[in-house]
C-alpha cells in the first residue's frame, strides 16, 4: 500500500526512482509522481494517474534528470484519484514531501493553516503535512528541526520524506507507524517504504524505529530518536536478492505463485525438520523454554493470516491440547482484553507490515504477555524486529495481491509451531511422527492438486454469469472455506461468504436456488457423514453445488453436483491441500470475468494504515 523511493547522489537518479516504484508496484496503487531537484532552487514534479508506466510515459516529455528527488505511488485514503491528488505534494515553490499513512488530525489542522493563508490544491492529508512544515520552517533553525516539531502536532501514521527545492543536498525522512529504511550506497544513499524498491543499487539497509526522524545526505545519516537524542541504528546487509520477478511462462504472477507452492513448502521446511522433530532454534533462540511454559496462545491477524491462524487454534486444541483465541487486529486493538497466565502472542503476517497487527503487537507488549512470536514472510520487516520470536515463512516474493504461497506457507509453519509446542508438552511420539511424515508428504501432494488445472479451468466457466457464491466446510476445514470465499471476491468481483456447514439451517438456507453456487470443501474425515447431510439439505433446495473431495468421501456427480477429485491425503495437512483447489478455481473465474487478477480494484498488498 503506497510506495516511497528517495536518492540523494552525484549521478542521475530518475531511472533509479521510476524502476523502484515499477518494483513497488505489487503492493497496490491508483497514481504515482515524483520530484526531481536538478539545481538548487529548481525542481521537476510529473504526476499521473493509473501505472506507473503511465509516469514513465509522461516523464518523456520533461526533463526529469538530477541527483537529489522522491518518488511514490499512491493508495487514496483521502480524496478521489486524481493528478492534484497524487503525490509528491507541495507547499509553495520549495517544499517538496511524499507520504505513507493517515493523519487523523487533518481536517482541524488543514483549518489552522487555512486561517495563516494557505491555498489548498488537492483533497489529501498529506499537504496538511506539507503546508504544517512549511508553517514550522518558519520559526526552526533548519528543516530538520521543523518536520521534528511537526511530528509532534500531527496524530496518526507516517512514513515521510521531505525535499526543500533550495537545499538540495540532503533529504528529511520521518517515520511512525509506517515503515521506511535506508539504503546505503557509496558517496549516495537511498530511502524507500519496501527495500526490495533498491535492491538493484543496493543491498545494506539501515531501519528506522518507531518516532525516528534523520537528516539523509550523500555521505552522512543523522537520526534523533522519538525523544529527540542522537541514535545510532545498525546497518544490515540483506540476503534478499534481486530476484527474477519476471512471470515467465504464466499469464499472471497470481498463477506463477499458486504453481510456486511445491517450491515454497519445500523452502518453508528445508533444515527445520531433522531426525523427526522441528530444531529447537527455528523459531528463535529461547523458543524451546517458552514453548514448555506456555499454557495459552493468542493469535492476531488480518484477512488471508486471519484465516491461517484459525486452522491453527483447530489443530492446537486438538493435537496440543493448549486453550488457542484468534482475534482480527483491528478489533483487538479496540477492546479490552483477558490475558491468559503464561500466554504467548502470536502474529501472522506476509509483510510484517500490516498496520492494525503491527499496532495489537506493540499494545499487547503492554499487558503482561510471556513473550510475542510472529510468522512472517519479510525478513527485517518491523512485525519480525520487534517481536521476541520469529518464524520466517520461507515463501519467496509474492507478487499477486491476492496471497497464495504465503498462505499455505504460513499453515506450514502453524504446524510446525504445534509440532514443537507438542514436544515439549507430552506428545506422543506417534503424533509426533504423523505430523513429519504428513509435513514432508505435502510438497509433492500439491503438486497432484496442481494437476486439476485444467479440469478447474473448464469448471470455472460455469460462473461467468454468477454474482454470487456460497463457500461450506466443516471443522478446520471451515476457516479454508472462508479462504476460498474471499479469493473469489478478491479477484473476481464476486460477492461470496463462507460457512461452517452446520450452520446452513441457521439462516443461509434462504439463499440457496439454482443461481448460486455452492462450493463444499469435503475431505474424508470425522465430520464427512455430517457434511453429507449439509450437502443434501442444499441438494432437497434446489442449490447446484461443487464438491472438493477425495475418492474415499463418497460424492457422485449428477445433475446437481459437480464433484472434484481431490488427492487423498493425511487428514493433518488437509487444510492446507484443500486450499490449492479453490486458488485455481476463483483464478480462472477471475480471467473469465476479465478482471485484474494481480492488482484487483481498490486493494493493495501490504496494509500499512488503519
Amino acid at each position: 500500500m503506497c510506495g516511497i523511493v528517495g536518492a540523494v547522489a552525484q549521478r542521475d537518479i530518475s531511472e533509479i526512482l521510476l524502476q523502484g516504484l515499477q518494483r513497488l508496484e505489487y503492493r497496490g496503487y491508483d497514481s504515482a509522481g515524483l520530484a526531481i531537484s536538478k539545481v538548487a532552487g529548481s525542481v521537476e514534479r510529473v504526476r499521473s494517474v493509473g501505472k506507473v508506466q503511465s509516469l514513465v510515459d509522461k516523464c518523456q516529455n520533461f526533463d526529469v534528470s538530477g541527483g537529489t528527488g522522491i518518488a511514490h505511488t499512491r493508495w487514496a485514503t483521502h480524496g478521489g484519484v486524481t493528478e492534484a491528488n497524487a503525490h509528491p505534494h507541495m507547499s509553495g515553490d520549495d517544499l517538496v514531501i511524499v507520504h505513507n499513512g493517515i493523519i487523523e488530525n487533518h481536517q482541524e489542522l488543514r483549518t489552522e493553516l487555512k486561517a495563516k493563508g494557505y491555498v489548498f490544491t488537492s483533497d489529501t492529508d498529506t499537504e496538511v503535512l506539507a503546508h504544517l512544515i512549511a508553517e514550522n520552517k518558519k520559526s526552526a533553525s533548519s528543516l530538520f528541526d521543523a518536520v521534528r516539531m511537526t511530528t509532534k502536532m500531527v496524530r496518526g501514521a507516517y512514513g515521510t520524506v521531505i525535499m526543500d527545492v533550495n537545499d538540495p543536498e540532503r533529504l528529511i525522512v520521518a517515520r511512525s507507524g509506517s515503515p521506511l529504511v535506508i539504503g546505503l550506497g557509496i558517496g549516495e544513499n537511498f530511502i524507500a517504504s519496501d527495500l526490495r524498491a533498491l535492491l538493484p543499487v543496493t543491498n545494506n539497509f539501515m531501519y528506522l524505529e518507531e518516532g525516528d526522524v534523520a537528516e539523509v545526505t550523500r555521505f552522512d545519516i543523522n537520526i534523533q530518536d522519538s525523544e529527540g537524542n542522537a541514535v545510532t541504528r545498525e546497518a544490515k546487509v540483506t540476503d534478499i536478492s534481486v530476484e527474477n520477478d519476471g512471470k515467465g511462462e504464466y499469464r499472471h504472477y497470481m498463477l506463477k505463485e499458486i504453481f510456486e507452492q511445491p517450491h515454497a513448502v519445500r523452502n518453508a521446511l528445508a533444515g527445520r525438520l531433522v531426525n523427526g522433530q522441528v530444531q529447537d532454534d527455528v523459531f528463535g533462540v529461547g523458543s524451546a523454554e517458552i514453548f514448555e511454559k506456555v499454557q495459552h496462545i493468542q493469535i492476531i491477524a488480518c484477512g488471508t493470516s486471519y484465516h491461517s491462524a484459525m486452522v491453527a487454534r483447530y489443530w492446537l486444541e486438538d493435537m496440543v491440547g493448549i486453550s488457542c483465541n484468534v482475534e482480527i487486529a483491528s478489533e483487538f486493538r479496540y477492546r479490552r482484553s483477558f490475558v491468559h497466565a503464561n500466554s504467548l502472542l502470536v502474529t501472522i503476517s506476509q509483510s510484517g507490515e500490516t498496520a492494525d497487527t503491527l499496532a495489537a503487537l506493540r499494545l499487547a507488549q503492554e499487558l503482561g504477555y510471556m513473550s510475542s512470536l510472529v510468522l512472517c514472510n519479510v525478513d527485517g520487516s518491523s512485525l519480525v524486529r520487534e517481536s521476541d520470536l520469529a518464524f520466517m515463512t520461507k515463501a519467496g516474493t509474492e507478487i499477486g495481491v491476492a496471497s497464495t504461497k504465503a498462505f499455505t506457507t504460513q499453515l506450514v509453519g502453524l504446524l510446525m509451531m504445534v509440532l514443537a509446542i507438542g514436544q515439549k508438552r507430552g506428545m506422543s511420539n506417534e503424533q509426533q511422527q504423523a505430523i513429519v511424515s504428513a509435513l514432508n508428504s505435502l510438497p509433492a501432494k500439491i503438486e497432484e492438486a496442481l494437476a486439476l488445472s485444467d479440469s478447474i479451468e473448464s469448471l470455472a466457466c460455469e460462473f461467468a454469469d454468477k454474482n454470487h457464491a456460497l463457500f461450506l466446510g466443516r471443522g478446520d476445514q471451515y476457516p479454508i472455506a472462508m479462504e476460498g470465499a474471499l479469493k473469489l471476491k478478491e479477484i473476481s468481483y464476486i460477492h461470496a461468504e463462507a460457512y461452517a456447514a452446520g450452520e446452513l439451517k441457521h439462516g443461509p438456507l434462504a439463499l440457496i436456488d439454482a443461481d448460486i453456487p455452492i462450493i463444499v470443501v469435503a475431505p474424508n474425515n470425522e465430520l464427512l457423514e455430517k457434511l453429507h447431510s449439509n450437502v443434501e439439505e442444499v441438494r432437497a433446495r434446489g442449490g447446484q453445488l461443487y464438491v472438493f473431495a477425495d475418492a474415499e468421501s463418497k460424492f457422485i456427480s449428477d445433475d446437481t453436483m459437480r464433484v472434484i477429485d481431490v488427492p487423498i491425503v493425511d487428514e493433518i495437512v488437509a487444510p492446507i491441500l484443500y486450499t490449492i483447489p479453490l486458488q485455481l478455481l476463483s483464478y480462472y473465474v477471475a480471467i473469465i470475468k476479465g478482471t485484474d487478477v494481480d492488482q484487483p480494484r481498490n486493494l493493495a498488498k501490504s496494509v500499512t494504515v488503519e
